[in-house]
């Protein structure tokens, strides 16, 4: 059982190692995202995409799903790469991208809810 929990444990720092450099460009700041995630109408979900806290202006929902789909391609690439399913390399990203949001955003998080982040 240790073997498999130091495996694992090795794996996630490996994908995270791996992470940063290859999703930083789906993750760069825009500035409508900026704006709408500061005005609590987008927010990061623990999945790894961006969310609609509510209802938002179609150019919002635009951009949220082009993001996303660069996020999607990302990690495609990265679980291809890894041997691991695409939902756990976004998932692993989503948890690193939700517990660096700054407090009073909008996060998605395991309640399966929007909160504001304390």
């Amino acid at each position: 059982m240790k073997f498999v929990k130091t495996g694992i444990a090795t794996f996630l720092a490996g994908v995270m190692m791996l992470l940063s450099p290859m999703v930083m460009p789906a993750l760069a700041g825009d500035p409508v995202i900026d704006a709408a995630k500061s005005e609590g109408i987008v927010g990061e979900k623990i999945d790894g995409y961006l969310g609609i806290v509510g209802s938002a202006d179609p150019a919002v929902q635009r951009k949220v799903d082009e993001i996303n789909a660069k996020r999607r391609s990302v990690y495609a690439d990265l679980a291809q790469k890894e041997g691991q399913p695409l939902s756990v390399v976004a998932r692993l990203t989503g948890e690193k991208l939700v517990a660096g949001e700054p407090s009073g955003a909008h996060v998605y998080d395991d309640s399966g809810q929007w909160v504001v982040k304390p």
